[in-house]
Formats: structure tokens, C-alpha cells, sequence
């Protein structure tokens, strides 16, 4: 999960994660509103959030993709256990992210 400023920010980080195959896909959801504590102030912001799917291998390439390319100082990067899935899809998943591992060029 990324949080990002809504608009511009979010679409290009996201297409940026697919093209460079560290996310299989990622979507992006808008609308979101976030509470939170920054530099010692309450703050509420209008964010998207966006779920990249990727592997567990990819994931500290990832991380450092999206904090060298993310707009705030302290981007929220954050990985969740995935217990089950389609077996299907996770086997498409993996293909995509691992093509770009291995250096082959996808479209």
C-alpha cells in the first residue's frame, strides 16, 4: 500500500511501478482522506492509494523506487501477508514481476 497526493502524483507513480516490472499492476484507489500527525500538527489530506501487487523478492526494490520517486518526505510504504489467492492470478503475478528480475523486456 502507497499512499500519494491525489491527481498526477499517484497515476505516474503507478504506471512507473509496472513499466519498470516491480508491480504486476497496481490500483489505484482515489478519494481517500487521511488523518494524521505531522511535525507535531493534526492533519487531514485528500490521498489515493495504491495497491501494488508484487513478490515478496521484489519487494525492497520496490520500496526503494517508490521513496526515491514519491513526493513526501516520508512516504507510507507498507507490505501486508497475503494468505490465499486465485491460483491462477498469483501465478500471473509472479510471471510478471519475475520477467523483469531476469531482465526480459515486456511491452
Amino acid at each position: 500500500m502507497i499512499a500519494c497526493p491525489t491527481g498526477g502524483a499517484a497515476d505516474t507513480l503507478a504506471r512507473d511501478l509496472v513499466e519498470a516490472g516491480l508491480a504486476a499492476c497496481v490500483n489505484r484507489l482515489p478519494g481517500m482522506r487521511s488523518t494524521y500527525r505531522w511535525q507535531g500538527e493534526v492533519v487531514v489530506d485528500e490521498e489515493d492509494l495504491l495497491l501494488a501487487k508484487t513478490t515478496r523478492a521484489a519487494f525492497g526494490a520496490l520500496e526503494a523506487f517508490v521513496a526515491e520517486r514519491h513526493p513526501y518526505e516520508v512516504p507510507e510504504i507498507v507490505a501486508l501477508p497475503l494468505v490465499a489467492g486465485h491460483t491462477p492470478y498469483l501465478d500471473w503475478l509472479r510471471a510478471q514481476v519475475a520477467a523483469s528480475e531476469s531482465g526480459i523486456a515486456r511491452s
